[in-house]
């Protein structure tokens, strides 16, 4: 067990998924520099693998590539496992200590922690918060499944110097990390994970493929709140019975949100109408206002969810209102990537699950020409039945989900205008229906949000949206 930086030098470490995406390489890069013996191992090839590898041409680190070996599990005194390593790995059974990437962190900071989870929502709304404290904080931090690894904040400081400062530090936790810290204890027998404001944002059908069921799914989402005091916050849902479900469980002191007023007595947010409001220990406050530069009314809650954080966290809410207006939103998140022509182009793909396509959909009145499908996750698609009316087109990707997709369509007497083996067929005859649209004088927008994995036709959903990201620059 770890619990300072002197503990780390001749550990004989394996840090089993380099992955794609940054997370294994900051994890390898860390416990290397520090003196410990590093095996990496992927079960991807170096191709693959190579912009990970590039990153990690200044350390001393054996490479496993192609395979796992037995050894390497049974002999490493840590392995540390990427999130998406099922724990029904049988190398993982050969393990004397499994940590993660937020495991070590956990350990070695002592700065308050803002958690958040949920189905969807919880990268939009930890940027969102991230990005008004900047405005008030020196070294404030954003990481987690948001593709930072938090043990990258300590490449630049050592731990003490990283704990000489109480900036907060947003952590975006997936239902697989959270699983995964489950069961990690202190030194002093506490769970490592003990947020001073935990959320969760919404509970929707995801991950199905890996879950039996939905409870098992819900179970590992209340690891956020499982080990909070009653001096920390849990913010729920209250327009969820599973949002209530949470705040009669956790012991933190909870607040709700919602999209419209909440009931007398009930601490939290809501919306009236377009703007923000927060009763909180006695106050009426507004903090969030009616005009924002992020469009849906999905992006709405999630900034009024992050206005809540940042004024239980203390924040000012009249500084936050002015952070959170500004907010233009993230990669792969309804993101306009370019105006052009007449024509607007947004990048969701990070919309795996078919509700967020709805969501997305709902957010123009422009007549919208969708590219959507992919690999089904075994998710239920019957959220867009009524959804495909407000498109002009549907563009479908080839995928396991194509069927579901096809039926859900022809319940609305629709039909998609073709299923295409690659995006850039599909975005090619998208833009080509969508011209025609601007040339009547109306202003289309082209919207890549699949509602699906993105397994076969692409590395990840950041691969799939970089691709849609040049495909529009190349216009």
């Amino acid at each position: 067990m770890i619990s300072s930086e002197k503990d780390i030098a001749g550990l004989r470490v394996t840090v089993m998924g380099l992955g794609l995406h940054g997370g294994g390489a900051a994890t390898a890069r860390f416990f290397a520099s520090r003196g410990a013996k590093v095996v990496v191992t992927d079960l991807r090839n170096r191709d693959v693998l190579e912009n990970s590898l590039t990153s990690l041409l200044d350390f001393n680190i054996e490479y496993i590539l192609g395979e796992h070996r037995d050894e390497d599990f049974i002999n490493a005194d840590m392995v540390l496992k990427n999130p998406a390593v099922p724990p029904t790995s049988k190398y993982l059974k050969l393990c004397r200590n499994i940590e993660t990437d937020i495991s070590v962190f956990l350990r070695l900071n002592k700065r308050p922690i803002l958690a958040v989870t949920g189905s969807k929502g919880k990268s939009t709304t930890t940027s969102a918060v991230f990005h008004a404290l900047q405005s008030v904080y020196r070294d404030p931090r954003l990481g987690g499944n948001i593709t930072i690894s938090p043990l990258s904040f300590f490449e630049k400081k050592s731990v003490k110097e990283w704990n000489a400062s109480n900036d907060p530090v947003v952590l975006e936790l997936s239902s697989w990390q959270l699983a995964d810290l489950a069961e990690l204890k202190d030194p002093d027998g506490r769970s490592i994970l003990r947020p001073e404001i935990s959320v969760i944002t919404n509970i929707l059908k995801d991950h199905q493929d890996r879950y039996g069921g939905m409870e098992s799914y819900i179970l590992d989402k209340t690891n956020i709140y499982k080990n909070q005091s009653k001096e920390q916050y849990t913010i729920c849902n209250f327009d969820q019975e599973t949002g209530r479900r949470f705040a009669r469980e956790t012991a933190g002191k909870v607040l709700f949100f919602s999209a419209s007023p909440l009931p007398e007595g009930v601490e939290g947010a809501w919306l009236k109408e377009k703007t923000g409001f927060l009763r909180f220990n006695g106050k009426n406050l507004k903090i969030l206002p009616e005009t924002l530069s992020l469009p849906g009314p999905h992006n709405r809650m999630n900034l009024l969810v992050a206005a809540a954080m940042l004024s239980i966290f203390g924040e000012d809410e009249n500084q936050t209102a002015k952070a959170l207006s500004g907010f233009t939103g993230i990669a792969h998140r309804l993101e306009l990537v370019r105006e052009k022509d007449g024509i607007r182009y947004f990048n969701d793909s990070a919309a795996t699950i078919p509700d967020a396509v709805e969501a997305a959909l709902a957010s123009f009145t422009a007549p919208i020409f969708l590219i959507t499908g992919g690999t089904d996750k075994d998710l239920d698609f019957t959220p867009l039945k009524g959804s495909f009316d407000k498109t002009a087109g549907v563009f479908l990707l080839d995928g396991t989900a194509r069927e579901k997709f096809e039926k859900t369509m022809a319940l609305e007497g629709m039909n998609p205008r073709g299923v295409y083996g690659s995006l850039k067929e599909a975005f090619d005859d998208a833009v080509k229906s969508a011209l025609d649209e601007a040339r009547k004088g109306k202003s289309p927008v082209v919207l890549l949000s699949p509602g699906c994995a993105s397994f076969g036709m692409f590395l990840n959903e950041f691969d799939r949206g970089n691709q849609f990201r040049e495909l529009v620059k190349a216009l």
